[in-house]
């Protein structure tokens, strides 16, 4: 078994590529899934030059098919993966009735659709070495969501559920699955979703933006002591206890100040 082959998908920029850096700092061999080519050559230059080793697999790992045959790939190349990084992540905050049926499909490819395929395509290699970890990357909207959204929590939803079956079907196989969520990341997301800054509930600036490389650090610790549920940075660590203990109170101070429909 390799215990220094993860696949990180979502690598082309942000946490997946800060992640996929900070793995080859460790000297770890890290598949690198994202549809952008280009960019992924890019992350795999800083993942080597970290002494690190890259594959890059440039695809839509929303299509079954892709994965599929990247998974043969990787595993008759390299052997079976220790780690499998979910990172991939995208949709637009919008109203659903601002959300055509078409669009709302495709905010369901990440992440969840996404870590759906990867996490099937590699769990039998993960189970017949009775070790592993799966990372989920996810936002608390999967736990609390806020208004003017609804695609985004929905898929984000599917990811959490899809996390929580895993932990009932893992249950002392060896193999963990991580659901990591983050409050606002300063990556190009919001650059390429118009709106969504402006949409964002007041009450939640009270946490305070993280970066990509400590979103990866936090990560990189999850894979060393995993736990079912990490919530980072500790400010939101309250707000989720907050929530725990009163939800209603947490639903109504993010109508309160999130989004107006105008």
């Amino acid at each position: 078994m390799t215990r220094k082959l993860a696949v990180v998908t979502g690598a082309s920029s942000g946490i997946g590529a800060a992640t996929a850096q900070a793995l080859g700092a460790r000297g770890w061999t890290v598949v690198l899934v994202a549809r952008r080519r280009e960019e992924l050559t890019g992350v795999a230059q800083r993942v080597e030059t970290a002494g690190g080793r890259a594959v890059v697999e440039a695809l839509d790992a929303a299509d079954p098919a892709a994965v599929a045959a990247m998974a043969g790939r990787v595993r008759s190349q390299h052997g079976a993966p220790w780690v499998i990084v979910n990172s991939a992540g995208a949709g637009a905050w919008r109203w659903p009735e601002d959300t055509p049926p078409d669009e709302m499909e495709r905010m369901l490819d990440a992440p969840y659709r996404a870590a759906s395929h990867v996490t099937q395509a590699f769990l039998p290699d993960l189970l017949a070495q009775h070790a592993g970890t799966i990372i989920h990357v996810g936002s608390p909207a999967s736990l609390v969501p806020w208004p003017g959204a609804t695609g985004y929590t929905v898929s984000r939803w599917a990811l959490r559920g899809l996390h929580e079956a895993l932990r009932q079907d893992l249950a002392g196989t060896g193999v963990s699955t991580c659901h990591v969520l983050f409050s606002e990341v300063a990556t190009p997301y919001f650059d390429r979703n118009d709106g969504a800054k402006e949409r964002r509930p007041a009450i939640g600036r009270i946490v305070p933006v993280a970066t990509a490389p400590e979103c990866a650090e936090v990560i990189l610790r999850t894979i060393d002591r995993p736990k079912a549920q990490v919530l980072h940075p500790p400010m939101l660590r309250l707000l989720m206890a907050v929530h725990r203990v009163a939800p209603p109170l947490t639903r109504w101070l993010l109508r309160v100040t999130g989004a107006r429909r105008r």
